[in-house]
């Protein structure tokens, strides 16, 4: 098959699923009404099979800050706010909770992934009480263009463009670009190739 047919084929793949997710996208306000969002994040993530990574797909183009149709999210997966953007030609692995988060393009995320808005989501008062989410502090955390974040790694700060995060690995501070970082807190071991 011709790559003209095949891009054709996926275009009316998107249109279709876009117009199916509209209903949904509109009940949420198109991201702006949080609750009935939710609501439909997670029910999009159960959709199985190849017309559920464009049923989610679609969905997030209608409802977050920002996101591309090039890009594929995994069965499972779901973005837990609508102010994430999400650059071209992204991967997202099965089983991946996305908080208020910017992916670059290009970024590959395997299975199992969180990447959490900042490290203050919850707060203790002066008894020691810890906090719902409502008081806690949401910042976005960016990963750049380029970057691997293998499976079940935790993020909870920026990753710079070009870098690679190993597999069970704990973010908890920034990691530079080109970097290579593993580990519980990670730890950068080395630079990767290829990277300006």
């Amino acid at each position: 098959m011709s790559s003209v047919p095949k891009r054709w084929i996926k275009a009316i793949a998107h249109g279709f699923f876009l117009l199916a997710a509209l209903p949904a996208a509109a009940l949420a306000g198109f991201g702006r009404w949080e609750m009935a969002y939710s609501v439909f994040a997670h029910l999009f993530a159960l959709a199985p099979g190849v017309p559920g990574d464009y049923l989610r797909i679609a969905f997030y183009k209608l409802t977050l800050a920002e996101c591309f149709l090039s890009s594929r999210i995994e069965f499972g997966s779901f973005f837990a706010h609508p102010q994430a953007r999400v650059g071209a030609h992204v991967y997202i692995g099965s089983y991946c909770i996305l908080g208020n988060t910017v992916i670059g393009e290009r970024t590959q995320i395997a299975s199992g992934v969180q990447i959490l808005s900042g490290r203050h989501q919850h707060i203790r008062d002066e008894a020691g009480r810890i906090s719902g989410a409502e008081d806690g502090v949401f910042i976005p955390v960016t990963i750049g263009n380029d970057c691997w974040i293998g499976a079940a790694a935790i993020v909870m700060a920026d990753v710079g463009e070009g870098s690679t995060v190993g597999a069970g690995s704990v973010v908890s501070r920034a990691i530079p670009r080109g970097a290579v970082a593993v580990g519980s807190p990670a730890k950068v071991i080395g630079s990767g190739a290829g990277v300006n």
